[in-house]
């Protein structure tokens, strides 16, 4: 999925359900580390993209906060 289609799709969630995939993806984020830790992780790129997409849901969180 392009992060334009991924920022389009956050942006029509409620807050609520913007920070429940929050939750989701900080505890993706902690697996992927502690696989990464124990050299179980076949695909480390994939830890970039989930800290993108964190960042993502907060910033539109941010916004939907002030406005």
């Amino acid at each position: 999925m392009k992060s334009t289609e991924y920022l389009k799709e956050l942006q029509d969630k409620s807050v609520q359900e913007l920070k429940d995939e929050l939750v989701a993806a900080k505890k993706e984020l902690f697996n992927l580390r502690f696989q990464n830790a124990t050299n179980q992780l076949q695909n480390t790129a994939r830890i970039t993209t989930v800290r993108k997409n964190i960042a993502r849901i907060e910033t539109v969180l941010s916004a939907k906060a002030e406005g």
